[in-house]
């Protein structure tokens, strides 16, 4: 099963489409089991985005397209870009206490967020070539 939004081709670059998104959810959030994060969207989004990605259909500018990322990955994205993080700083929180008090957890804590961002960098540079993990336009 897959996750779909709907978006609009805006540019045409080869084998690739630069796609305006319509929505800023998922686009499950008037269906069963939906987050309703496309209520929250505009709140702490900008204009809507534009993403690039492979045009296998050599669709043209103005298409309206269904795009679709593979199932499980938005979670597990979330799941790591949220504990990942979280993890390090108490990691970096605890071993620093045991070495300084206040003054090393504090600078512990500090030390296991650049930790966990970039780790965080390392595996999204790594899964940019997986095409499992790529947003696609579905025909």
């Amino acid at each position: 099963m897959m996750t779909d939004a709907w978006g609009t081709i805006t540019a045409v670059d080869g084998q690739y489409a630069y796609l305006r998104m319509d929505e800023s959810g998922c686009g499950r959030c008037r269906q069963q089991g939906g987050c309703g994060g496309n209520h929250l969207g505009p709140l702490w989004c900008g204009p809507p985005r534009t993403f690039r990605v492979l045009n296998p259909d050599h669709c043209d500018v103005g298409a309206h397209v269904q795009v679709t990322v593979a199932e499980g990955s938005l979670g597990r994205s979330a799941l790591y870009a949220y504990t990942f993080p979280l993890l390090a700083l108490f990691a970096g929180a605890l071993s620093g206490s045991a070495c300084g008090g206040e003054a090393g957890a504090i600078g512990g804590a500090m030390g296991g967020l650049l930790v966990g961002w970039l780790g965080l960098r390392r595996a999204q540079r790594q899964s940019q070539h997986d095409p499992r993990l790529q947003i696609s336009i579905r025909s």
